[in-house]
């Protein structure tokens, strides 16, 4: 899979993109800052601004102050009648741990309450240490000045990509994983993936390089394993339990294979927001072509809203077909 022929290679991938495309349409392209892939696009006296390829004139101020505040975005989801996961939300680590009994026994993801591409993120499955509690809530606020406290739900995760009241991808995201060969250690195996020259840091690659970092250190012990251990032949050994590209996952698309009634889920998100560029991240348990509809608000949930998603994992997946998001970009902003 061959990467854009591009002179601005020292930006995002996905800023990339969108200069190839405004380039082939006779767009003139300015970048105004690098370390922040800020972008000027000029024609026939048409001016556009554009951040990191998705953040643009066509979605008001509001729109990503809601979609930041994670507890917001909940509430607004939820008033339009859009299945979102139950949950709290703590102003402090007293807080949270006052409200541990609650929760214990529960399957709970804990997160910071602003911040995007799985950062601070920690999963427990049968809460039942304080420790480990303790700890995740730690780790939240590391990132943030207030956390959120919400059930897991159980079910695979897809990315859907809406411009404009569109679908335009949709992907599975697959949390950072090695597959054995029943020779080299984990820490080997992730050394031999990350060779792979579709896999870069800083999202100027398709896909991000697996780290072996706290986060798989812990998640690998809770698994009875660790960095030296030798998988077998064909066992696939997960890193992480959250599945974001941005720390390693994998991506299928599945577009086609969605069916339309979870995409008008995904599309009614955005304008619950009022956002014309959107990441919606929809858990789905069972099948997603054809859901059984009386059962429909069992089968899915909204977990987060992004204002700033990355249109190269659908331009690049691990496995499937461009969907040429930022042709749909350029059209929305009347180029």
């Amino acid at each position: 899979m061959d990467l854009p022929a591009s002179h601005f290679n020292d930006l995002e991938l996905s800023t990339q993109l969108l200069i190839a495309e405004a380039e082939n349409r006779n767009v003139t392209v300015k970048v105004l800052d690098k370390k922040d892939n800020f972008l000027q696009l000029t024609k026939n006296g048409k001016t556009e601004y554009i951040k990191q390829a998705t953040r643009t004139s066509a979605d008001n101020y509001m729109a990503p102050l809601i979609m930041e505040n994670k507890a917001v975005t909940k509430s607004i989801l939820e008033n339009s009648g859009i299945q979102v996961p139950a949950g709290y939300v703590f102003d402090t680590v007293q807080d949270a741990m006052d409200t541990y009994n609650e929760l214990a026994g529960q399957d709970i993801v804990i997160k910071p309450k602003s911040t995007n591409f799985g950062i601070g993120i920690t999963i427990i499955k049968s809460l039942s240490s304080t420790k480990v509690y303790r700890d995740a809530v730690d780790e939240a606020f590391e990132f943030d000045h207030s956390i959120i406290a919400e059930e897991f739900i159980d079910g695979k995760e897809y990315r859907f990509l809406i411009i404009d009241n569109k679908v335009i991808g949709v992907l599975q995201r697959i949390a950072a994983n090695v597959t054995g060969n029943g020779t080299n250690t984990i820490s080997e195996l992730v050394e031999s993936k990350n060779n792979n020259p579709l896999r870069g840091i800083g999202y100027k690659k398709p896909l991000e390089q697996v780290q072996l970092g706290t986060v798989e250190k812990t998640f690998l012990k809770q698994q009875g394993k660790d960095f030296n251990t030798i998988p077998k032949n064909g066992e696939v050994v997960y890193l992480r339990k959250n599945s974001n590209i941005s720390t390693g996952g994998d991506s299928i698309d599945y577009t086609d294979d969605m069916s339309p009634v979870f995409k008008e889920i995904a599309i009614k998100s955005a304008q619950a927001v009022g956002a014309r560029i959107c990441g919606a991240d929809i858990i789905i348990a069972g099948s997603i072509s054809n859901p059984v509809m009386n059962t429909l608000h069992e089968v899915y949930s909204v977990i987060e809203l992004n204002f700033n998603p990355a249109i190269h994992i659908h331009g690049y997946p691990h496995q499937g077909v461009n969907r040429r998001a930022e042709v749909h970009i350029l059209d929305l902003l009347g180029f």
